[in-house]
């Protein structure tokens, strides 16, 4: 199972970016796939998450900023950023887990997101 997270990078308060999740090796209909980041010195936090019929949920301090999103057919899941703030800085991973079960079985390698006041 691979989930390869892309898309980070530095980018000025206020801007934009998109982060991508290319999963392979699991069947993608069955999982539920989520965003998570970690800050520095900062404990991991769910971000969002959206299933299979595309209905999404988000961290509610992050609702209105970020937009989840998948792409069933390239086995894709998505993170639109907007606004971005100082404090969104992290590192973001996205993650698999199966419709069933409330733990995620399957983590990416995370990329860097870094904001600039």
């Amino acid at each position: 199972v691979q989930l390869q997270a892309s898309g980070g990078g530095l980018v000025q308060a206020g801007g934009s970016l998109r982060l991508s999740c290319a999963s392979s090796g699991i069947t993608f209909s069955d999982y539920v796939m989520g965003w998570f980041r970690q800050a520095p010195g900062k404990e991991r936090e769910f971000v969002a998450a959206v299933g299979w019929s595309g209905s999404p949920t988000y961290a509610a301090s992050l609702k209105g900023r970020f937009a989840v999103s998948r792409d069933n057919a390239k086995n894709a899941v998505y993170l639109q950023m907007n606004s971005l703030k100082f404090e969104d800085t992290a590192v973001y991973y996205c993650a698999a887990r199966l419709l069933t079960t409330s733990k995620y079985n399957f983590w990416g390698r995370g990329t860097q997101v870094t904001v600039s006041s």
